[in-house]
């Protein structure tokens, strides 16, 4: 199982500069991952880093807490698809998860999804570990109805927590064979990458990305 061709290589910490940026763009050039996950301000400097590469470019939208309008997030999103980017991670509203207002959520997943239209993959970010087993499921469930094409587990940035393989299962098997499931936030080791895509995931989310591709066999 190689998993250089299912890692997004992330650099998403405030404070990143365009030196740090610019390392972990020639990084994945060097693994050929599969992506590179940037803010959205870095997003034209990647696609101009990567042009003619095998490495996607790929960022965050409403990103970390997801309490954007989504007329924000759409316009976020499509800014982000005309200055190079072909995958979007946004983030859905959390607290209208958690009070049970789906049909809230879904609009705004699907707002993101009209906005970029063909034009980006669009995966959805559930933040799982702040949400019940139930909700995990709903989630995906809305995601799926907004015509998302993954759901992803985490910013990363959460305090209760990232990815786990608990997580990825139950999203793998509400959402079915037909959509990705990008495990996210705290996978550090090949070990916990490959637990990740036994459970279920289609694309690991990683800065530790060299880390784990290194320790394969």
């Amino acid at each position: 199982m190689k998993l250089n061709r299912m890692i997004d290589h992330t650099i998403l910490k405030a404070d990143a500069t365009e030196l740090e940026v610019l390392q972990v763009i020639e990084e994945a050039k060097q693994y050929h991952f599969f992506s590179v996950c940037v803010n959205p301000t870095w997003v034209p400097l990647a696609a101009k880093e990567l042009a003619g590469t095998d490495t996607a470019v790929c960022t965050v939208i409403g990103f970390p807490l997801g309490a954007n309008t989504s007329e924000v997030k759409a316009y976020e999103a499509q800014d982000a698809v005309n200055n190079g980017a072909k995958e979007v991670d946004m983030v859905i509203n959390i607290g209208a998860l958690k009070a049970n207002q789906l049909k809230k959520v879904q609009a705004d997943i699907a707002a993101v999804v009209h906005a970029v239209q063909d034009q980006a993959l669009v995966k959805v970010i559930i933040e799982s570990a702040m949400l019940s087993d139930e909700q995990i499921v709903q989630a995906c469930e809305c995601a799926k109805a907004a015509g998302a094409d993954f759901v992803k587990t985490s910013t990363g940035f959460a305090k209760e927590g990232g990815a786990s393989a608990h997580a990825v299962k139950i999203m793998r098997t509400t959402v079915g064979p037909e959509m990705g499931v990008k495990a996210s936030g705290g996978i550090h080791s090949y070990e916990e990458a490959k637990a990740m895509v036994e459970a279920g995931a289609s694309r690991i989310g990683a800065s530790a990305s060299i880390a784990i591709v290194s320790q394969e066999d």
